[in-house]
């Protein structure tokens, strides 16, 4: 293989010491489900000595390393032979397209170049925001200038979080040309204007998206933003989530939604088959209320604190197990730290052609309410 790919290293290097490399990406991974997506290379200077960083690009989150020209081949190697079957070295001079087939065979096309500048070699380059619009001054989250008020610094931080998971997963699942997204118990908003604006007018689809949120107040505060925006396929309506009846939901998100209401949103999202469901699950109060009483025998359980964040994951990994049965790859992670948020944790469904071990996963789901002694989940009831 090393052979094979030697016309990309040694273009690399003439362009690494003629100064006229811009960047290197790597694409297209050998396994779908990988969760390493992409990596992104460039040029850096760290004590006054050049190197390569590679962002590694996960599902989940970013990791940064950086690497000597002699390594960067070496791992370079290694990732077009595990990960990755495409490669695309940019350089001032002309683009070089490398693909890899299934049989390891490997071709090459150059082009014109695509860029004419090559980005900062600052190592401490600043980090793309992807939320920006007249949305984020109407919700208080930044002044007419667009500078971020300080007290809501952790909601900007949180706001492009978000953007950059969805960014990642909506590259997993397939979408129409027009894509319908309910928002479940959307609140007062942010997170799905951001989406919206980010979609809409940053990555051009075309887009409906619906807020469900109970008060009657915020549901008109909301539609009075959308409105002076021009959002015009951005409305929220106050109803229960579970009167909410429309079967066509490409993506169902629900944040944040108090105890069972994230159940009730996880159901409608299976029901319409939804290619994703995102999930902040928040006030887990249905089975810990179970559970009050009855003696356990985990010493674990035995002090409250531990006793609410258990049951939070028994609530959480039962709810991933339900999605599963239906033909769902799950993932459970870290949103965004507990330093900015106790409501940190993030389910996400991904709708998948692989068929799951229904009975194996009904076993697991029993095995976890005996050992827990626990009657029922919500999510469960609702079939």
């Amino acid at each position: 293989m090393k052979e094979a790919l030697q016309e990309l290293f040694i273009e690399l290097k003439e362009s690494y010491t003629n100064d006229s490399f811009v960047k290197l990406t790597l694409s297209k991974t050998v396994k779908k489900s990988d969760t390493l997506a992409n990596v992104y290379i460039r040029k850096v200077i760290i004590k006054d000595e050049p190197c390569l960083q590679f962002l590694y690009r996960y599902l989940t989150n970013d990791q940064v390393k950086n690497y000597t020209l002699e390594e960067s081949i070496n791992e370079l190697e290694i990732l077009l032979t595990e990960k990755f079957k495409a490669a695309t070295l940019f350089t001032l001079s002309n683009d070089l397209i490398v693909l890899i087939s299934k049989k390891k065979k490997v071709s090459y096309k150059k082009t014109k170049p695509s860029l004419t500048k090559k980005p900062s070699e600052n190592h401490d380059k600043s980090k793309e925001r992807l939320a920006s619009g007249k949305y984020l001054e109407l919700l208080g989250v930044t002044d007419k200038q667009g500078n971020v008020i300080p007290k809501m610094a952790d909601k900007y931080r949180q706001i492009n979080k978000y953007l950059e998971i969805i960014e990642v997963q909506l590259k997993a699942v397939k979408l129409p040309k027009t894509i319908h997204i309910v928002d479940m118990g959307s609140g007062k908003g942010y997170l799905t204007f951001a989406l919206y604006d980010y979609l809409v007018n940053k990555r051009n689809h075309k887009v409906t998206l619906t807020g469900i949120e109970l008060r009657d107040s915020l549901v008109d505060y909301c539609n009075d933003v959308a409105d002076k925006c021009g959002y015009s396929d951005l409305k929220f309506v106050a109803q229960p989530i579970q009167d909410y009846d429309n079967d066509k939901i490409d993506i169902l998100i629900a944040l944040h939604a108090c105890d069972t209401a994230t159940d009730d949103a996880i159901f409608k999202g299976l029901s319409a088959k939804s290619e994703l469901i995102i999930c902040a699950p928040c006030c887990h109060k249905q089975v810990r209320q179970q559970v009050k009483g009855k003696e356990q025998e985990s010493p674990l359980l035995k002090y409250g604190i531990f006793k609410e964040r258990h049951f939070e994951m028994i609530t959480d990994t039962i709810r991933a197990l339900i999605m599963e049965k239906h033909n769902y790859n799950t993932k459970v992670f870290e949103f965004i730290s507990n330093e900015h948020t106790r409501k940190n944790v993030m389910l996400i469904g991904s709708k998948s052609n692989k068929k799951f071990d229904v009975d194996s996963l009904n076993k697991k789901i029993e095995e976890l309410k005996t050992a827990y002694q626990i009657d029922e989940h919500y999510l469960e009831s609702l079939f």
